[in-house]
Order: C-alpha cells, then structure tokens, then sequence
C-alpha cells in the first residue's frame, strides 16, 4: 500500500497527516507554535517556525507508523492564507512574515483603491482592497521598511516557503495567489496591471500552479531533515480554505463548505469567477482546475462563544454551557448579539464595528446570552451566505460543515434553521491538511483527478436539518440585519 502525505502550516500548528488508499488517516503529527504582536493589531511569525514545525510533525508521523518513506507517493501543502513572506536572492527571510489577522494596513489599501478604482479592482481581482490580503502588506513594507524593500527578490505565502524548503523550488497555488490581491482573477495569474500600480516586480513573483500540478520534489537536503525520501513528488496544494473544501467534497456548484472556529467561512465552488460588486465576500480561485469559489468570512464565530465562556463563566467547559441554552426558545426572549468583536469582514467588511448585546431584560440570564451568542453567529453566516447567492451562487442543497463549534447538537440545529439547508459532516475531521492529500492523489497515480478521488474517498452523513424553529428565525435575523446600520454612527471611525 501506498500513502500520500498532507501538511497544513496554519497560524498555530503545523499539522502533517497520512492518508492510504481507501482514504483512512493513517497517522498524523502535529507541531505547536506562536505568533508576535510586537504592536497593538500586528501579527508576525518567524518562518524559521514553520520549517522547524513541518520537521517535527512529519517525523512524528515516520516514528509513530514506522513507515517507510518510500511508501509515501506524493506530498500536499496547505496553509495559512495572506501571509506575506519576503527572501533576499539568496533566499533569507528578511523579515517575520505579516499574517492574514494582522491589521496595520488601513491606510494602504485605502491607497490601492484609489490607484485601480474601487469598482475596478473588484472586478479584476474579486476582492477589496482589505487589511488581511498580501498585496497591503507589501505597500507597506515598500512605504515604512525601505531597506526592506531594497533587499527584496522573492515573495511567498506561508506554506509555500515550506515548499521551499523541501524543494528548492519558487512555487504557488492558483488558490492562494488569487488571494493576494494581486491576481487577475478570471485569468487565474498575477496581473501585470496589480503589479504595476503597486510597483512589485514580476520577478519577485513565483510561478503559479493548479493544486494538483506537481511543483518540486523532495531534495536531499530536506530528506535529511524530515526523514522523506528524495525525490518525492510535492504539488501546488491550495489556501487552507480552498484545501478544506476539497477534504470535504465541496468541488463543484451544488454544495457549500461551513467552517466553524475561532473565525467562520461559507465557502462553495463555482463554474467561472463570479464576485460581489462591493467586495463584501471574498472570491479566489478553487485548488483545482478551470473551478474558481466565493468565500465569506466572519471574524468571531466559535470565537464569540469563547469570548462569552471567558467572561461569564471562566473554566467552564463548552458542552455543559452550551447545554444550559437549550432550554431556551428561539430568539432568545428577543435578545440579539451581534458578533463584531473583532471588526469584521462579512457582510461588513469594517475593522471598526463592535459586538453587541441588544434587547436585554431583566428577564434574561446567562442562558439567554449564550443562545443569542450562537443565533448571533448563525445570522451572520446566513448574511454571508446571501450575499454569495446574491452574487450569482446557486444556493446550496446541502452545507458539509466541520470545526469545533459543530460539535454541539443545539448550535448544528440553531444553524439549519437559520440557513434553512440540511447539514452534513464527514467521516474524517483533519480539515485542510486532509484535504491537501487529496489534492496530491493524482500524482500518486491514484485517481486521474481530484474529483476522481473526493467522490470515492470522501463521504457525509446529515446531522441537521430545519426545523419548526425555521420560521422564528427568519423573522429575528430582520431585526439582526438592522442591527450595524443603526449602531455604525457609535462605533470608532474606520
């Protein structure tokens, strides 16, 4: 038996998981680390971390199966997304990496709307100009780190400085540089119009490939390290989103993906390179081929909850908590959360909104805040979700949906009634790192495409559907909907 190997390099951890043939996970190693915030609403990491990461949870993976490295066909990468990693020409990082949560570039993207045209940017790219993509980032490294950006010849996202390592090679998925910004979105590459507004030379760009694409193999130098064989295919891999999607089965039009963890994505594919004229949800391309998807995110989901736990009841475990609300009738005695806590993105891609509680009684106890924490939630996925369909989307007959979050039978129900669609979970629960296997089983020479290989390795089973509550629902996300509109004049200036 052969295996494929997928590695995610997230915010985190970096996670390496095997996979056999009959699509079972065989063995996984995961390696911890932090991120700096050397300013208030900065986030930096060390690539050094990611390298030494991915050395560990694949040699945890080698020990723990006693596998052969051999046996170990083709590798995928997955990771954080937006992360901007800038080398020298000799390959040295020359400084920490600028995550997708940090915040500092306001006032460049207020600078590359201006530049492209708000209107036109979105058409070219399918996205804002908003703090999280790559392209702000380097705006400013260029405006405050010029010698920074003296020394420049290389830039990569997170995952693919991995890549580096094992390979040697200077290499993208589609996927992830579309979330760069700086993608021309329906030509699926870097745009030379991007580029030239923003002064990045394309030589500083690598060349991009679909996720399946082999890009490098294993070299010497890195077999040493980890433990791999020499010479092991590695391929394009996807965003850690896009690669999610494809764990989950989420390739074509017709389904959607639900993420629920600290922060919350609807994600579904699409035929060609639909976007919201307003650039209120994300549009990338997918990480296989000729398939692009929308994408939106909200920032405190399954983050919300904790945040309430934390305040209201520290220590306390999520299950039992979560439990008290279910006692509660929907709407929770006309109680409304708003779940802005940390800015948001959509349907409001505003860094200055704020949470709320809205509607509170005397009536109203801790149950009732936890339940309008979870509906709070659900609303704002369902506007997300909206906006998709709005966008041209057809709307979903069903919503795979993982994370954390969905581990609760009264948050899964809470939201099928509010989306008003069935959901369904998959029998494997490693997410993206899961999901850059897959993508790497056509170079094992397992299937002749990722379609191939999720229709016959992946399956679901329903876990939700709308109830009786449904109706409640769709009345009380009106009142939500109202919400930030009216609350905008008293939250910070953007």
């Amino acid at each position: 038996m052969t295996f494929v190997l997928g590695i995610d390099v997230s915010t985190t951890a970096t996670k390496a998981v095997l996979v056999d043939e009959a699509g079972a996970v065989a063995g996984i190693g995961t390696a911890e680390y932090g991120f700096d915030q050397p300013r208030p609403l900065w986030a930096e990491q060390d690539p050094a971390s990611w390298w030494a990461a991915s050395i560990a949870a694949v040699g945890q993976v080698l020990d723990a199966t006693r596998l052969d490295p051999g046996d170990i066909a083709a590798i995928g990468l997955t990771g954080q997304m937006h992360g901007l990693v800038l080398l020298d020409a000799d390959d040295e990082v020359l400084r920490p990496a600028i995550l997708w949560n940090d915040q500092r570039t306001a006032s460049e993207c207020e600078a590359i709307r201006a530049a492209i045209g708000a209107e036109h940017l979105i058409e070219l790219t399918g996205n804002d100009a908003v703090t999280g993509l790559t392209a702000p980032k380097l705006a400013w490294v260029a405006r405050h780190e010029p010698n920074v950006w003296a020394r420049a010849a290389h830039v990569l996202l997170p995952k693919d400085y991995v890549r580096l390592r094992l390979s040697g090679e200077h290499a993208l998925d589609k996927a992830d540089g579309a979330g760069t910004l700086l993608f021309d979105l329906a030509a699926r590459d870097w745009s030379p119009e991007m580029l030239a507004a923003l002064r990045v030379p394309r030589d500083w760009l690598p060349r991009t490939f679909e996720g399946p694409e082999v890009t490098g193999s294993v070299s010497a130098s890195a077999a040493a390290a980890t433990g791999l064989r020499v010479g092991t295919p590695i391929v394009a891999g996807g965003g850690d989103q896009a690669a999610n999607a494809v764990g989950v089965g989420v390739l074509a039009p017709g389904g959607a993906a639900l993420s629920l963890g600290t922060s919350g994505v609807v994600f579904a594919a699409t035929d060609a390179p639909l976007f919201d004229k307003r650039g209120r949800v994300h549009a990338f391309c997918h990480a296989v081929p000729d398939r692009w998807h929308l994408m939106s995110v909200m920032l405190s989901a399954a983050g919300s909850l904790r945040w309430l736990r934390d305040v209201v009841a520290p220590g306390a475990e999520f299950g039992p908590l979560v439990g008290t609300a279910a006692d509660v009738p929907a709407g929770s005695l006309g109680l409304l959360f708003l779940p802005y806590l940390s800015g948001e993105r959509s349907p409001h891609p505003d860094p200055a909104a704020r949470g709320a509680f809205v509607g509170l009684t005397l009536a109203h106890d801790r149950r009732h805040l936890v339940r309008a924490v979870l509906e709070g939630v659900a609303f704002g996925l369902r506007d997300g979700l909206d906006l998709m369909i709005a966008a041209g989307m057809p709307a979903p007959a069903w919503i795979r949906a993982s994370g954390g979050g969905l581990a609760s039978p009264l948050w899964r129900q809470i939201l099928a009634d509010v989306l008003e669609v069935e959901l369904e979970s998959t029998e494997t629960t490693e997410g993206a790192a899961y999901g850059a296997a897959l993508l790497a089983t056509p170079a094992a020479g397992w299937f002749p495409s990722v379609e191939a290989a999720a229709a016959s390795l992946v399956t679901s089973r329903p876990v939700a559907g709308p109830g009786p509550d449904a109706p409640r629902y769709r009345d009380a996300h009106e009142q939500y909907r109202a919400l930030y509109p009216a609350l905008r004049p008293f939250f910070p200036a953007a």
